[in-house]
């Protein structure tokens, strides 16, 4: 039997049915301090499409939400959602974990990709005249 998940003493579904100010004394300060000063004009607008494809996620359809908000937080209810991230080029999609959550949207969306270094072409500095071709 897999182990169940838990927050801080939380199960899911107790995280679920708590209200926002409850849920909000589990998380970190960072997240905490965000979450008390109010959410702005596009994370209340990514809660209610949140909302909207949760009762569409019911109804047997397979949502997708995009969103540019990096900096919202990852709530119990945005489990099971499929939320799209923008990370400056491109949407990210994310699958929303019960692990996730305090965290935020931005994390999961890498902004820059790693180096990957190949040969150096032709011209490319001095050294590169003495590079074998093949």
């Amino acid at each position: 039997m897999p182990k169940e998940y838990t927050y801080r003493g939380h199960t899911l579904e107790e995280l679920q049915t708590m209200s926002m100010d409850e849920f909000i004394h589990l998380l970190p300060s960072r997240q905490r301090r965000s979450l008390r000063r109010g959410l702005t004009k596009e994370q209340i607008k990514l809660l209610e499409d949140i909302r909207k494809a949760k009762k569409a996620l019911e109804e047997g359809q397979k949502p997708l939400i995009k969103t540019h908000v990096r900096d919202a937080v990852i709530l119990p209810e945005m489990v099971g959602l499929t939320i799209l991230v923008h990370n400056g080029k491109e949407f990210t999609p994310i699958e929303i974990t019960p692990e996730m959550i305090g965290h935020y949207l931005g994390e999961f969306a890498i902004t820059n990709k790693p180096v990957k270094h190949g040969s150096p072409g032709i011209g490319a500095s001095k050294s590169s005249m003495y590079v074998p071709l093949r």
